[in-house]
Formats: C-alpha cells, structure tokens, sequence
C-alpha cells in the first residue's frame, strides 16, 4: 500500500519516490497546495476503493499517517 500510495503522491509533486519517507508531511515537506492534497484523496478513494471522510482527512498530515488510516478502511 505504501509504494502505491508513494506513486500516487508523485502524480501531484515533483519529487522523486526515493526521496518520500513514512514522516514526510505533505505541505511542509512535499509542498502540496491544499488543492492538490484533495485532489489526491479524490485519486485515492478511487484506487483503493474507499470512502475518506472529511473530518478524518484533515487529521493526515504524513505520509505514514495516511497509510495507516487507509489500513484501516481495507
């Protein structure tokens, strides 16, 4: 879930895949714009099949913190 998730994140930022580490935050780190970060949840819910929920989404803030919320709904 992790690489596929990494392959996603890099359809939205100019970074390469090595450089994403489980505590990278996406706005500081990854420089996300609050519109690519729910573009990608959009992405997400349609390649994992699953519903994220607005308040929990505002919770993810690193890239590990959206695996393990996305673990929780498989």
């Amino acid at each position: 879930m992790y690489e596929k998730l990494v392959d996603i994140i890099c359809r939205y930022v100019e970074t390469e895949p090595g450089d994403i580490r489980p505590e990278s935050r996406f706005v500081e780190d990854l420089g996300f714009t609050s519109f690519d970060f729910m573009s990608m949840l959009g992405e997400i819910e349609d390649e994992f099949d699953v519903e994220i929920e607005q308040s929990e989404a505002v919770n993810i803030r690193t890239v590990q913190e959206a695996v393990d919320y996305l673990e929780t709904l498989a």
